[in-house]
């Protein structure tokens, strides 16, 4: 009798719904707090924004034509979206490295699947953060919605591409890792998120575009505010342009380097 022979598609998909299912768990349960942190952290970075511009600003407005706290979560929503898969998935291969073993898991596999656990939960979360919000009687729901849902793809897409390249670079070499989480910070400061693109001098704008992560951003927030004004430069085709190297470039180095990464 002839023996069942899967395709490979058949044998990809079993093997990423085994490592979904395993970093879902380990990601949900494995920790406690992990939760909590998911939830508290934007909080506890919104409380400590809202209470330095009530010192600082007293009621001024410095949000033309949206609400300060709403436009504060957006886009720290959005930028944790992109750190998260930036900095977590760099340890993707090593949390996985006993599966290896099995000659259908290759190191790009882990990766992706976090990235997609990642993106599933950041997204539970802000649509959490939004319920609540209106709720509470803020301004949350999007006024362009398929604009908002595109640009929270594209800033994941950005994040995937970010992650698959230092996952690999991380492994080859570890100094790139370790350079990458120091800069988690200083992009906070730098793409947008906490003080509004527009604040900008005009001269300046052109060097704080080269980071495509506040072209997501404002665009995001402008798909949640029709009436936000997106500084002129501002474009989704720019962030995938990034997007788009850093996926490929990713994947050209773990098919390069496949059996360093496992090696390793």
């Amino acid at each position: 009798m002839k023996a069942n022979v899967r395709t490979s598609w058949q044998v990809t998909r079993s093997v990423w719904y085994a490592l979904f299912m395993r970093e879902a768990l380990a990601r949900t349960t494995a920790d406690r707090m992990a939760w909590f942190w998911m939830i508290f952290e934007p909080i506890a970075v919104i409380a400590l924004m809202v209470g330095i511009r009530t010192l600082v600003m007293g009621k001024n407005q410095l949000i033309l034509n949206a609400e300060f706290i709403p436009w504060l979560i957006i886009g720290l929503m959005g930028f944790f979206l992109y750190r998260e898969n930036m900095i977590r998935l760099m340890g993707a291969i090593d949390s996985n490295k006993g599966l290896f073993a099995y000659r259908q898991v290759k190191p790009v596999d882990p990766v992706l699947i976090r990235s997609f656990v990642e993106a599933t939960l950041r997204s539970f979360v802000f649509l959490l953060f939004i319920f609540i919000g209106v709720l509470l009687g803020l301004d949350m729901l999007p006024d362009k919605p398929l604009i908002a849902i595109w640009a929270w793809f594209s800033l994941w897409m950005l994040g995937l591409g970010t992650g698959l390249t230092l996952s690999a670079l991380n492994k080859l070499i570890p100094e790139a890792g370790n350079i990458a989480k120091l800069l988690a910070l200083p992009l906070l400061l730098v793409s947008g998120v906490i003080f509004p693109a527009s604040i900008i001098p005009h001269h300046l704008q052109l060097f704080f575009l080269w980071n495509p992560i506040p072209h997501g951003l404002e665009i995001l927030r402008n798909g949640f505010f029709h009436q936000y004004p997106v500084i002129n430069g501002v474009s989704l085709l720019y962030l995938w342009f990034w997007a788009l190297f850093l996926l490929c470039l990713g994947f050209i180095l773990h098919l390069r380097y496949e059996m360093r990464l496992k090696a390793k």
